[in-house]
């Protein structure tokens, strides 16, 4: 029977005959026709029952390519990427290998959650995204893919740098300081180069300010080192006023340091 004559057929309240049917030959042309058409549910109903039947085969390379694409267009990524992975792991010399490998780690990208929610999905994109440009480095999707590797990874910076602020806006200056200094050996050519100089400058006076006498010399020459080398690597820094009137305090307090 023409496909076209299934599909009349099961959109005649008869699809739950198909289901149970035993012809999985028959299953697999309507799903397919459901795929082609859009209809991903009742292609996913039908593919989920021919999984076991077609494994290691064409029909079921076919399959769970197919099953995965369902998902992804209905915006479940994370069950589509698991299944992208799946024909990547099963049928690891398909033609669609490579591309089951980059929506894998796409539909990895798509679940990473914005900078100030837990980044685990973000870690395992970013392995994702460097596992498929180390594995294909002539594809035609590697520069998105270095892309979208470089929007995570400033992502994960983002999330860094205000993890910094805020251990300053607890006051917790100690950690702060630790925490931007980190920051720049993590990430040396960090966008943010600027704004951490001049907040560690801040940190320092602070640091310096509510510190026992004999540990406020130390924390006042900081301060003043920090205002120095943002002076010197951003002489046109819109924060320039600010850090100078900051390391003109530092320097009074320490005239007033026996």
């Amino acid at each position: 029977m023409a496909v076209l004559g299934l599909v009349a057929l099961t959109s005649c309240n008869d699809f739950n005959r198909l289901v149970r049917s035993t012809d999985s030959e028959m299953k697999y042309e309507v799903a397919v026709d459901y795929f082609e058409r859009g209809d991903y549910n009742h292609a996913l109903q039908l593919f989920d029952l021919l999984q076991a039947s077609f494994r290691n085969t064409p029909k079921g390379e076919s399959i769970t390519y197919k099953t995965a694409l369902c998902y992804y267009y209905q915006d479940d990524f994370e069950i589509a990427g698991y299944y992208f992975n799946r024909f990547v792991q099963t049928y690891p010399f398909s033609k669609d290998a490579e591309k089951a490998a980059y929506m894998t780690a796409y539909c990895s990208y798509r679940v990473s959650p914005e900078s100030g929610l837990d980044q685990t999905n973000t870690h395992s994109a970013i392995k994702q995204l460097s596992s498929f440009i180390d594995r294909y480095p002539e594809s035609d999707s590697l520069n998105r893919a270095q892309q979208l590797l470089t929007e995570l990874n400033d992502k994960l910076e983002e999330k860094d740098y205000n993890i910094c602020r805020l251990f300053y806006r607890m006051e917790n200056y100690s950690a702060a300081i630790t925490s931007f200094e980190n920051m720049l050996k993590k990430y040396p050519n960090t966008s943010h180069r600027e704004e951490i100089l001049y907040d560690m400058a801040k940190t320092y006076y602070d640091y310096a300010e509510n510190s026992v006498t004999e540990k406020q010399r130390e924390r006042y020459e900081s301060c003043v080192e920090q205002c120095n080398t943002l002076t010197y690597l951003y002489p046109s820094s819109k924060y320039l006023q600010d850090v100078n009137g900051i390391a003109a305090k530092a320097r009074k307090k320490l005239e007033n340091i026996k």
